[in-house]
C-alpha cells in the first residue's frame, strides 16, 4: 500500500498564486479587515513568496504562507506606527471607492460582520494570534513558530485577545 504524504516537490510561484490566492486573501482580510489593505497585503506576500521560494522546504505550504502573511502584516503595522499616514485630500472627487468582487464578498462573509469588527479593535499582536488560532485553526506551537515568539506568549496573546473579544461581543 502506498502512502500519500505531502507533495515533496516545491511548487512554482504561479501555482502558489493560482492555487492559494484565495487562502492568502482570506488570511489577509481577517488580519486587516479591509478589502484594499488585504489586497495590498496579498501583493506583498506574493513578492515575499517569490523571493523566498528557493529556500522553501516542502512541508506545510499553508503554514508557510500563513507565517509570511502574518509577518508581512505585523511589519506593515510597525512601519505605519513609525511613519504617520498622509491625510486624504479634501477633494472628494479624487477618492474612489472600490467594491469587492462576489468571491471576495463571499470570503468576507464567513465571519459575521460584528465579529470581524470586534477583531479589528484588538491590538495587532492579539489579533494575529487569535486569527491564526481561532479562524485558521493552527496549533499553539505552529503559531509560535510563525510569529517567532515562545508558546507561552502565544497562549497569553490568545487568552487576552479572546477576553477582549468576549467583552466587546457581550
Amino acid at each position: 500500500m502506498t502512502e500519500v504524504g505531502p507533495d515533496p516537490r516545491v511548487p512554482t510561484w504561479e501555482e502558489i498564486a493560482r492555487d492559494h490566492g484565495r487562502f492568502l486573501y482570506t488570511v489577509a482580510y481577517r488580519l486587516t479587515g479591509k478589502h484594499d489593505d488585504a489586497q495590498d497585503l496579498v501583493q506583498e506576500v506574493l513578492l515575499r513568496v517569490q523571493r523566498g521560494l528557493a529556500s522553501y522546504t516542502p512541508g506545510s505550504l499553508e503554514g508557510w504562507l500563513s507565517r509570511i502573511t502574518t509577518n508581512a502584516f505585523l511589519d506593515d503595522v510597525r512601519r505605519k506606527a513609525r511613519r504617520p499616514a498622509e491625510a486624504l485630500p479634501d477633494d472628494a472627487e479624487r477618492v474612489l471607492a472600490g467594491a469587492p468582487s462576489a468571491d471576495e464578498a463571499l470570503d468576507a462573509a464567513d465571519l459575521p460582520a460584528h465579529i470581524q469588527e470586534a477583531l479589528l479593535t484588538l491590538p495587532e499582536d492579539y489579533r494575529a494570534a487569535v486569527v491564526l488560532c481561532d479562524v485558521l485553526t493552527y496549533g499553539y506551537q505552529e503559531i509560535a513558530d510563525m510569529l517567532g515568539v515562545p508558546v507561552g506568549t502565544v497562549r497569553s496573546r490568545i487568552h487576552r485577545g479572546r477576553s477582549l473579544l468576549r467583552g466587546l461581543l457581550a
